[in-house]
């Protein structure tokens, strides 16, 4: 449907436009976050019981959806709808339009937007970890090295992997030292998985991130380190986060000399261990062996990966220190908007 089409359509049935979008997200969080209950549902999207009650029987008597033991599934035809129906939903929700206004206004390639914010919808980490995945298997060309950072929304990205042709040539590489205490959360332990669900290779680093110079400067040397670090120079995708800088300063146990100086110069985002202001201006780097801002810059494709509406400060600042123009930021609506409404 083109869009004089859609504004025909819009027209004549001015509800079809709010019926196709609460039909399209409840089969999406279903999809996403499935075995899953009613009254889960209707606390992520925010609609009444009635409401999830009646569009779900709709739903399944079209064969989108079916209840088991454990909760809600989709079906294999609910997943062929959401697919089809994905570039209309961006459409008619007037997603598609932001994407374009926030990719020219932090001066990048492209930006993706999933709906929601994932401050107060955990499905939409998951719907920005699938789409980061199927535009990582967009772009996979054989025998490509992908640096990864950490982070609970990165880690979301396992969840939607599965081995093809290409992905199985990959290297993933941390590209991060150890952080704090989450295991879990730690770019050593995605790139792991990262490749157990590829079929492929990958590289860690199994250092402290916050490292002395002298201990800094020995490390480096160490030819087991000095593999990882040549590969920064040669990597073709970088995926990574962004934080808010209070947050990674917590993460990274910083003593309170660090915080304190993070405060007083209005720290307000973090990424690969570099610390910005509101106007993107670097104010604090941790010495740390990594992959560095220059590397990232120089990678044929950047995707970073971010959302909720607390991150647009930290958003918005890491875009204005000349990012490399490459990169594609994949984010939700909270965050989103509350970039373009600033």
């Amino acid at each position: 449907m083109n869009n004089e089409s859609q504004q025909a359509v819009q027209l004549l049935v001015p509800e079809l436009s709010s019926i196709i979008q609460l039909r399209y997200r409840i089969l999406q969080t279903i999809a996403v976050a499935g075995p899953i209950g009613r009254r889960m549902i209707l606390e992520t999207l925010n609609i009444s019981e009635r409401t999830v009650r009646n569009e779900m029987t709709l739903l399944n008597n079209q064969n989108l959806i079916e209840t088991t033991q454990k909760g809600v599934i989709c079906t294999s035809k609910g997943y062929e709808i959401l697919e089809e129906l994905k570039e209309t939903f961006q459409e008619v929700s007037g997603l598609s339009k932001k994407e374009k206004n926030l990719a020219e206004i932090l001066g990048i390639k492209k930006v993706i937007i999933v709906p929601g914010d994932v401050n107060s919808d955990s499905s939409s980490q998951q719907l920005l970890g699938k789409e980061a995945s199927e535009y990582l298997m967009k772009i996979a060309k054989k025998d490509f090295t992908v640096a990864i950072t950490g982070g609970s929304t990165v880690a979301t990205l396992t969840n939607f992997l599965s081995p093809t042709k290409s992905l199985s040539t990959f290297t993933f590489v941390a590209a991060r030292g150890s952080l704090g205490n989450e295991m879990n959360l730690q770019a050593n332990t995605l790139v792991s998985q990262f490749a157990s669900k590829c079929g492929a290779d990958f590289r860690t680093l199994y250092l402290p991130e916050n490292l002395s110079e002298t201990a800094f400067a020995t490390m480096i040397q160490e030819p087991i380190v000095k593999e990882v670090l040549d590969l920064y120079d040669h990597i073709d995708i970088v995926i990574h986060g962004i934080g808010t800088a209070k947050e990674m300063a917590h993460r990274r146990d910083s003593n309170e000399s660090i915080i304190k100086m993070l405060n007083e110069k209005n720290a307000v985002g973090e990424a690969f261990g570099y610390y910005f202001d509101e106007a993107g201006e670097i104010i604090y780097r941790i010495n740390t062996i990594g992959i560095q801002l220059e590397q990232v810059k120089q990678s044929p494709h950047i995707l970073a990966v971010a959302g909720g509406s607390l991150k647009a400060k930290a958003i918005q600042a890491y875009f204005k220190n000349e990012t490399a123009p490459q990169t594609i930021l994949i984010t939700d609506e909270g965050a989103a908007n509350a970039i373009l409404e600033n």
